[in-house]
């Protein structure tokens, strides 16, 4: 009997690694040229209002995050935390439940059908993030569950291996505490020393005492790309160049940069970097960590099991290549093809596009923050030469910043985030325990700032009435 080939036929893996960029569509509602003209209007699907030509970028893309068309608490939802985690496109929603309705299967093991699709998408999905921050070949790229992991993969396996005592990594008080934490550990371990640089006078780090602060004793850098409190962007090329004439590596966090901005992992010459796919419209639970080749190479693996190794004896294991070497265990399928349905969203709309927007609609939001009495905004104030990226921390006098949040959502349906945002240490520096924050994206609109600002004012008339 006649074998019938099923209709999906997969490309050769080395030949998806080795091809040049492919052409992928985007998968969101409007296509890349609507969403980059302010002019475009698309089919409405049902129960959408019309979209009036000459309108936002938040305004064309919203229709595909449906989340943002309900009421929180009797009010209209106005979503101001996407800094914590981005909302998601149905495009992301409906690739995932593709592949769980229609290939749904294990990868890299078997050769049937479903898992050999499966496999040829997770991959490719690699292949999507890596042309997405450009990195030199897809097996730079290492999917983990989140940024938090990929900095412990680097702490556990370069960390340990090349630290010893007296070496120096340096980094800023104003890191996250996932970029503070595992170097503590790291440095106990080792004898390596922690040092810390602090803010200017218009609280952005200070860049000069970065500099001073690089010896040959230095052998790490790690930074943030765009601070997660103070909405400032470091000069990652730059850090890169004083790095690395004293011979440190240098790590990037750029959880809150990757999603918002170009970011060319070769024109900032960073050694690592992560992200975290949930706050660039992907789904949770699945992140990466970039590697330059000849770096991942020499590091010994993370986790042992199945898939990251060569040849398992009885007596001692060899190790793949990465990057599956440090890829333990059944990984995050869906989540990995999730995460290339949102880079190919992202990349549809442009990120240079969604940048733009964002500088924009940030300046509003400092903007109309300051008109708010009694306001502490913390962060460097936008200008020519200073770029405030789309979120703002912020307190009130004489009310706390979860008293602020708490009457925001049960009163009027804003969603802020209050707290030390995972960045105590810079909080203490700072002189305060905990602020608010108001963070946007690019399916943020004027209205989003306008409403809030006037339930803030609201807030702050409720608290000052008791007193």
């Amino acid at each position: 009997m006649a074998l019938k080939l099923p209709p999906f036929k997969v490309p050769a893996l080395s030949s998806l690694f080795s091809s040049s960029r492919m052409a992928l569509g985007s998968r969101c509602v409007f296509s890349a040229a609507q969403c980059s003209s302010s002019s475009s209007s698309t089919a409405l699907r049902e129960g959408e209002r019309p979209v009036p030509a000459g309108l936002s970028l938040g305004h064309l893309t919203r229709p595909d995050f449906p989340i943002l068309y309900q009421e929180v608490n009797g009010s209209k939802l106005v979503y101001l935390d996407s800094a914590a985690t981005s909302q998601k496109p149905t495009a992301v929603l409906k690739t995932m439940q593709d592949y769980y309705e229609g290939y749904n299967s294990n990868v890299h093991r078997s050769i049937h059908y479903l898992s050999t699709k499966a496999t040829y998408e997770y991959e490719l999905a690699r292949k999507k993030v890596s042309d997405f921050i450009n990195a030199s070949d897809p097996s730079e790229i290492v999917f983990t569950r989140n940024a938090t992991e990929a900095i412990n993969l680097v702490a556990c396996t370069w960390g340990l291996t090349n630290l010893k005592p007296g070496d120096e990594i340096v980094t800023t008080v104003a890191e996250h505490h996932s970029a503070i934490v595992p170097w503590q550990i790291v440095a106990q371990k080792t004898g390596a020393v922690l040092k810390f640089v602090g803010l200017d006078h218009d609280e952005l780090v200070d860049l000069a005492q970065l500099r001073q602060m690089l010896s040959k004793n230095t052998k790490l850098v790690v930074v943030h790309h765009v601070s997660n409190v103070l909405g400032s962007i470091l000069p990652i090329e730059d850090i890169a160049i004083w790095a690395h004439e004293v011979g440190a590596k240098v790590l990037v966090d750029a959880c809150q940069s990757v999603p918002h901005m170009v970011v060319d992992v070769q024109a900032l010459d960073a050694d690592f970097l992560v992200a975290s796919s949930h706050k660039m419209v992907g789904p949770t639970g699945i992140g990466f960590l970039y590697g330059k080749i000849e770096l991942l190479s020499e590091m010994p693996p993370f986790l042992g099991g199945g898939e990251m190794i060569s040849d398992v004896f009885l007596d001692h294991s060899t190790y793949a290549e990465p990057p599956l070497r440090f890829e333990a265990g059944t990984p995050a399928i869906a989540e990995a093809i999730g995460l290339g349905a949102a880079v190919d969203y992202l990349s549809g709309i442009r990120m240079e596009k969604i940048h733009e927007y964002e500088v924009e609609i940030a300046n509003y939001l400092y903007g109309q923050l300051q008109s708010v009495p009694n306001i502490h905004i913390y962060g460097p104030k936008p200008s020519e030469n200073i770029t405030h990226l789309a979120l703002c921390s912020f307190n009130v006098e004489k009310i706390h910043p979860t008293d602020i949040a708490t009457i925001l959502d049960q009163q009027h349906g804003v969603a802020i985030r209050s707290g030390h945002h995972c960045a105590q240490p810079l909080h203490r520096y700072l002189g305060i325990s905990a602020s608010a924050r108001a963070s946007l994206y690019f399916y943020s609109t004027r209205e989003d700032v306008d409403n809030f600002i006037e339930a803030l004012k609201d807030t702050i008339t409720f608290f000052n009435s008791f007193k």
